[in-house]
This record gives structure tokens, C-alpha cells and sequence, in this order.
């Protein structure tokens, strides 16, 4: 029996990219392929890259260029490759090089510089990929991306010149991935996409089957039915359009988490209309306190831009005083980045680069204060939490309902016992900082009075 050619793979950039490498790696595997963790051990290597903003591309080529030196046989995809004159004039022996979601020109690739196993010679084992496919992410969460592209224009965004406009996936498709890895034991769904809120609208949300059940391709449809498996849904990328409202009932049930990420960017009309972005911020604080009102365990983590092209110290006040009513729970800021081929790179009165990363040094600090306050409130109180790693000291890292893995903080058990990663377990919040939580598990006889008080006050 003949060894099974060897692919080594680098994968950079967002979520929406590392589906993009799950999908790759799985019909390799599917394939015959076996995959290298080296680059010694690689036949040739496959590098999935980002090309949003400056830091990125440089990051993206260097990691190319460490493939050739390591491999020498390196194939390009991502978001980078979408440039492909850029990545041919930095690393001209590359073999080839495909934009991103390009599965199909991947394989073609894969198969003319390093044959596909013949059946024959192929070992049968390497072909018994599971029905969830190959995941990049830890056993008990995973990303569930819904569509491609994005149908927005914003100045500042190269994204639908790499990706392409909205394509959304077919609902029963959907629904089918999201039950194989509820099977596979995942614990949580993480729901991503370049513009979440815009699912389906490209299909004119087309009517689905699932489960021999008609279900209509739209967010609010989606996450409804995504409630009924049994396990956590974090909605990501949902921008505040009105249907929005539809989804905060089923986080106050219990049947979505209760956490929205929405990329508000800034909170000044004159800013949002020139990075052609939806203008009603003062519509979005009246939202804001709708939502928290339906559900007031409701987590909102955003991004903010500071120091965009034409933006003055009255817009960038406007946006701070927008996050002092808002009291966002987790906020991640840029200091704008010109990217190439963006729209906004002609926009007139560009801020000076020492004022762009003054302002987001004051939102971040600002920022800090709230997050502080909020965290702060939840001392003393009995959380959910998913456990993902338990180290060897005998303390664990997980996370409550507020924390998406990688960009928000994580709860610290001190004292984790026999918990396992990937289990639920109730913990006591002790304490908090500007991002974390620290906290002890509850135990059985805690939990047993928990519930009794519980039941008391309900009937009280």
C-alpha cells in the first residue's frame, strides 16, 4: 500500500476564513489526502490567507514566504489571493493562486501539482472523514457560516471586492451541517457571516426543508429553528436592521444566547454617511434600551473606527457620548488604517496617524470604565458557564454566555475539580476586572439551595 501524499496547511485571518480551511482540509481528507503538521513532512503546502488591512497582508506574506523557504511547493488562497498581481510580485515561485471560498480551484490546484491517491493505492481509512467534516476549532464549539459576501459598499471595506455580494446558503443545507455537529458533540454554534441580519435576502428568502418542515431563509427563521437543538447559538455580525427586534424574544426564552454583535463603527451621522454606513445612531440607543428591556441579560460587543477620514473632535465626541448612554458590554477599536483600493483612501481631511491612535487610546480607556462596572455587577451571582480548557494547576478557563472564544473575556474556576472541557458547569462569580471573571463552581448542595430560593421567589 502506497503512502498517502501529504499536504501541510497555514491558516490565517477571521472565522469566516477558518470555515473556508475547514472545508479545504475536509475534501482532502475526503480525497485521500493525508495532512502534514509540518513543513518537512508536507509534499506541498496550501496557505489560506487575509488581505483586509495592511497589517494582515504583511502577515500573509510572510507566512508564504516561510512556507517556500520551509516547503518550496506553496499554493495561495484567501482573501489576498483575490490580489493575485500582489502575492506574484512578493513570492513569484508560488504554484498557483485562488481568491477566497474557492474550494473547487483549491483541489484543481492540489491535483495537477500533487495527484489525487488512486483508489487503489489509497488507504481506506484516511477516506472516512466524519459527517461534521474537519474542524479547526476545539471538539465542543464551532463556527456555522450562512452566506458569502456582502451587499453593503462601506468606504472603508474591501471585503465585497475579495468575496463577492451576498450569497446565502440554502436553509436545509444550514440546518443539516448545524445537526451533524450537534451530533458530533458540539456544544455550541457559533453563527457567522459577513452580514448576518442580511441572511436571505438575496434568495428573496426563499422557503427551505428541514426535518420535512418548510422554513423560510431568514435570520429570525434560522435562529429560531438553530434554538431547537438543544445547544448555545451565538449570533455574530448582525447589523441593526428591524427584524433584529424578532430575534431578542428567543434570547429572553432562552432558545438563542443572549448576545449580539453588531458592527455599529461609529455613532456620528456625518461619519456613518461618508463610510456609507446606516445613519441612525440615535435610533440604535432607543434599540439598545428596547432590547435590554425584552432581555436584560442581553451581552452587545461592537467595533468602532476612530480617526476616519473628515472626522472631528465634535464626531468623535458624539461617539464616545453614544458609548457612555449605550454601555456596551464588549467594544474592540481601530484607529483607521487606510486599506488599499478602499473608497475612503480619497476621502479629503485625512486624520494624522498620532491623533487617530490618541482617539482610540481615550474611547478604549473610556470603554474600560464601562466594562469594569458591568463585569463588576455580576460578582456574587450564579453564571452558566462552557469549559474549555482545565489546566494543570486544577484551575479551568470558560465561558459564560457573554464571551465569544477569542474575542471577549473568559471566567476563571480557581478550583476546577472534575470538571472536563467542553462541559457546563454553574459557577459563583468572585470577582471581576476590566475583562474577565473569576469564580468558583457550585457545588451540589449549593446548587439544590440555589434552587430552592429560586422556587420561593417565584412563588413569593
Amino acid at each position: 500500500m502506497s503512502v498517502a501524499p501529504k499536504v501541510g496547511f497555514v491558516s490565517l485571518g477571521c472565522p469566516k476564513a477558518l470555515v473556508d480551511s475547514e472545508r479545504i482540509l475536509t475534501q482532502l481528507r475526503t480525497e485521500g489526502y493525508a495532512i502534514s503538521p509540518s513543513y518537512d513532512g508536507a509534499d506541498l503546502v496550501v496557505v489560506n490567507t487575509c488581505g483586509f488591512i495592511d497589517s494582515a497582508v504583511e502577515e500573509s506574506l510572510d507566512a508564504i514566504g516561510e512556507a517556500l523557504a520551509k516547503n518550496g511547493k506553496v499554493i495561495v488562497t484567501g482573501c489576498l489571493g483575490a490580489k493575485g498581481d500582489v502575492v506574484r510580485a512578493a513570492h513569484p515561485r508560488v504554484l498557483a493562486v485562488t481568491g477566497p471560498h474557492a474550494l473547487d480551484e483549491v483541489m484543481s490546484a492540489v491535483h495537477q501539482h500533487l495527484p489525487q491517491p488512486v483508489e487503489e493505492t489509497a488507504n481506506p481509512f484516511i477516506s472516512l472523514v466524519p459527517a461534521q467534516g474537519i474542524k479547526l476549532t476545539p471538539r465542543h464549539y464551532a463556527y456555522l457560516k450562512i452566506s458569502e459576501g456582502c451587499n453593503h459598499r462601506c468606504t472603508f471595506c474591501i471585503i465585497p471586492s475579495m468575496r463577492g455580494d451576498l450569497v446565502s446558503r440554502p436553509i436545509g443545507q444550514v440546518m443539516q451541517e448545524a445537526e451533524n455537529l450537534v451530533k458530533a458533540g458540539v456544544k455550541e454554534l457559533l453563527v457567522i457571516s459577513q452580514d448576518t441580519s442580511a441572511y436571505g435576502v438575496d434568495v428573496r428568502y426563499r422557503t427551505g426543508f428541514w426535518g420535512g418542515k418548510p422554513l423560510k431563509s431568514k435570520m429570525t427563521d434560522l435562529a429560531r429553528a438553530l434554538g431547537e437543538l438543544g445547544v448555545w447559538v451565538r449570533l455574530h455580525y448582525v447589523y441593526p436592521y428591524p427584524h433584529v427586534d424578532e430575534v431578542i424574544p428567543l434570547m429572553a426564552e432562552g432558545k438563542v444566547l443572549p448576545y449580539l454583535d453588531v458592527p455599529f463603527q461609529h455613532a456620528s451621522r456625518r461619519i456613518l454617511k461618508l463610510m456609507k454606513r446606516p445613519a441612525a445612531a440615535e435610533a440604535n440607543l432607543e434599540r439598545i434600551r428596547g432590547w435590554r428591556a425584552i432581555c436584560p441579560e442581553l451581552t452587545i460587543r461592537s467595533t468602532f473606527i476612530a480617526g476616519f477620514p473628515g472626522e472631528t473632535e465634535a464626531d468623535f465626541q458624539e461617539l464616545l457620548d453614544f458609548l457612555t448612554e449605550a454601555e456596551l458590554d464588549r467594544v474592540g477599536c481601530f484607529a483607521y488604517s487606510p486599506v488599499e483600493g478602499a473608497k475612503a483612501n480619497e476621502l479629503p481631511d485625512a486624520v494624522p496617524d498620532e491623533v487617530r491612535e490618541e482617539r482610540r487610546g481615550r474611547l478604549m480607556q473610556l470603554q474600560e470604565k464601562i466594562s469594569a462596572r458591568r463585569l463588576k455587577s455580576k460578582v456574587g451571582k450564579t453564571l452558566r458557564v462552557l469549559v474549555d480548557e482545565v489546566k494543570a494547576d486544577g484551575s479551568a478557563l470558560a465561558r459564560s454566555s457573554a464571551d465569544a472564544p477569542e474575542i471577549d473575556g473568559v471566567v476563571y474556576i480557581e478550583s476546577a475539580g472534575d470538571l472536563k472541557p467542553g462541559e457546563f458547569a454553574e459557577v459563583k462569580i468572585t470577582r471581576a476586572d476590566t475583562h474577565d471573571l473569576w469564580a468558583q463552581p457550585v457545588t451540589s448542595s449549593a446548587k439544590e439551595a440555589l434552587n430552592k430560593s429560586q422556587i420561593r421567589r417565584k412563588h413569593a
